[in-house]
């Protein structure tokens, strides 16, 4: 084999798994794939998304990760998206899924998602005059910057307008959302889709418990934690999810990853809050067969 014959090779055999400078080696969850690809063939690096030196050319696929400082700097996100060739999820879908109108469209496919009051840079926002609301940004990962307030008591009142004015005065986009009380009991589930025989397959899911208890608070780190255990999700669950793929534009046959965040409405009945397609935690860890499952999509999309 000629020396342009190995470096081709190498090359169809190496994934970058797209990070941040603040977790340069990845989250611990994202780590679990890199043995099952190994066994493979497939080497996985970890690859900063900004680095300025990185050759995207030379990995086969670059499968984004925990890019998750990207927030403030979206349009360059979305610029370096469009400029790394063989990306998962592609870039189009990147542009369309780091900026949560895209639930307007999905409310218009027929989807159900939870109500939401879209306040403008600018606009002023008059305060419902009870109930419990939650204030986040259209933009926005790791439920930074978001609060819950009881509308109820004078003080969360002068608050949650204050959270509003601050947001669209640092030109974001607000969203105003009924605070869905069946998390503090039933939880959140998400559940993981990964592509299996042709289509997106569902792979496991989780429970998240509540994590807002009160008004934004300044948060250090990327994140806010969560608890996180396995969940059996309701056939209901998995309805609502798959309905909510099959509205993604192009075609969910084109993503690597996909997961379905909901919580019961007060019906009772699944409502869409997030479909998180550009870089969300997976879970792996959380069900056995997880990483493998996984490994397996990215060495198909390879093929």
């Amino acid at each position: 084999m000629n020396e342009n014959s190995v470096q081709a090779t190498r090359e169809r055999s190496r994934v970058a798994l797209v990070t941040c400078d603040q977790i340069p080696e990845l989250d611990t969850d994202d780590k679990l794939v890199v043995p099952a690809l190994r066994e493979r063939g497939i080497e996985a690096v970890p690859v900063v998304w900004d680095a300025p030196t990185v050759d995207w050319d030379s990995f086969a696929l670059a499968v984004i990760r925990s890019p998750w400082d990207y927030v403030a700097r979206r349009e360059e996100f979305i610029a370096w998206a469009a400029n790394v060739p063989r990306l998962a999820n592609p870039a189009d879908v990147v542009a369309w899924n780091t900026d949560k109108r895209y639930l307007r469209e999905l409310a218009a496919a027929g989807v159900p998602v939870v109500p939401t009051i879209w306040v403008e840079p600018g606009e002023v926002w008059e305060p419902p005059p009870g109930g419990e609301f939650v204030v986040k940004q259209a933009v926005g990962a790791g439920s930074l910057d978001t609060g819950r307030y009881d509308l109820d008591r004078a003080e969360h009142r002068e608050l949650a307008v204050a959270h509003v004015a601050r947001l669209g005065l640092a030109g974001r986009l607000v969203m105003v959302q009924p605070y869905l009380a069946a998390i503090d009991t039933y939880g959140e589930t998400a559940l993981l889709f990964f592509p299996a025989e042709g289509d997106l397959a569902f792979s496991h899911a989780i429970r998240k418990g509540a994590m807002l208890t009160g008004p934004d608070e300044a948060v250090e780190g990327l994140y806010k934690e969560e608890t996180i255990r396995p969940r059996t999700p309701l056939d209901a669950e998995i309805e609502i999810a798959r309905k909510a793929l099959a509205a993604v534009p192009g075609g969910a046959d084109r993503l690597l990853y996909a997961r379905v965040d909901l919580i019961p409405g007060p019906d009772d009945l699944p409502v869409l809050v997030e479909l998180e397609l550009t870089e969300p935690s997976l879970f792996l860890g959380t069900a056995g067969g997880a990483p493998e499952r996984f490994a397996e999509a990215i060495v198909k999309r390879l093929s």
